[in-house]
């Protein structure tokens, strides 16, 4: 069995941590707790079983590997807090689709922080599967964004900037194991949050939705998503990342019963045609250079 290249096998990665991650909308919006409160048991949550498998998998090497992590480590911490923080507190105030959509910006700001930071080259694929895709979300959205959700808009918008610059830390530091500064981030946003919670008491159902969430959904998703920029661009991480704008409202219809609108279905189809021909071109090259060498 031939093997697959570092870029097929980062691309793949990516790629399953977010199909596990779009169910994350859906789930905040099923709890019924406050944001803060819902916040503390997110981070509580996910940082335990990130911090908990290490300690399960290498036992007293899981201190030497937390370590390791260095400064950018503590820095990709801060800023997935601020991620998380600013998504919660989005989806609080402002609709599920606006938040997706302006977090689909993220692409063009990791593509920035790249070149600026990293002097990654943006390839004209990656620039014009970014455009394209864009493109689809905004016909999904067309209409959506309101003024009368602006802090929520601006929320996500904060999101978007912050998980690009996570990604773009990440992939200056991919002969690291940065997972583990995902479990430092869950623990922070926890603390944070219970500075504001007014009550950290939730329902029974609110805490099997969380324990769904914290335990399975981030743990897996953030885990392949943060290993993904040691193989690939920070850009195509985030582009990757746009699957979830299109397939996020598709699990609230699965779920609520809200059938997906004309637009839903032609932009999100773009979206998904554009990545799957941009994986393949990329793969093709990529091989056709192997070759070549």
């Amino acid at each position: 069995m031939p093997k697959i290249s570092d870029h097929l096998y980062g691309t793949l990665l990516t790629a399953l941590g977010v199909l596990v991650l779009t169910p994350d909308g859906l789930l905040v919006r099923l709890i019924s707790a406050e944001a803060w409160t819902l916040l503390f048991w997110r981070g509580l949550l996910f940082g335990t079983a990130i911090l908990g498998f290490y300690f399960l998998r290498y036992g007293s090497g899981a201190i030497f590997r937390f370590r390791n992590i260095g400064w950018l480590g503590l820095q990709a911490s801060l800023l997935f807090t601020l991620s998380t923080l600013f998504f919660v507190q989005a989806l609080h105030h402002t609709s599920v689709a606006n938040t997706l959509v302006l977090i689909a910006t993220a692409p063009f700001f990791a593509a920035l922080l790249s070149r600026i930071f990293l002097k990654e080259k943006i390839s004209r694929s990656t620039l014009l599967a970014i455009l394209v895709s864009c493109g689809g979300i905004a016909f999904i959205f067309k209409g959506g964004l309101s003024s009368d959700h602006l802090m929520g808009d601006m929320f996500a918008l904060a999101s978007a900037l912050s998980i690009a610059s996570q990604i773009t830390t990440v992939r200056r530091s991919r002969s690291v194991d940065m997972v583990p500064s995902l479990g430092f981030s869950g623990i922070l946003v926890a603390l944070i949050a219970l500075i504001f919670a007014e009550t950290l008491s939730v329902s029974s159902t609110d805490m099997g939705l969380l324990l769904i969430l914290g335990f399975i959904v981030l743990p897996i998703a953030f885990g392949l998503i943060t290993i993904g920029p040691r193989y690939i661009p920070a850009a195509e991480v985030s582009l990757l990342m746009l699957l979830e704008t299109f397939l996020g409202p598709l699990w609230v219809w699965l779920a609520i019963g809200e059938e997906p609108s004309f637009e839903t279905l032609i932009g999100g189809g773009l979206v998904l045609t554009t990545l799957a021909v941009h994986t393949i071109y990329n793969a093709r090259v990529r091989a056709r250079g192997a070759v070549s060498a």
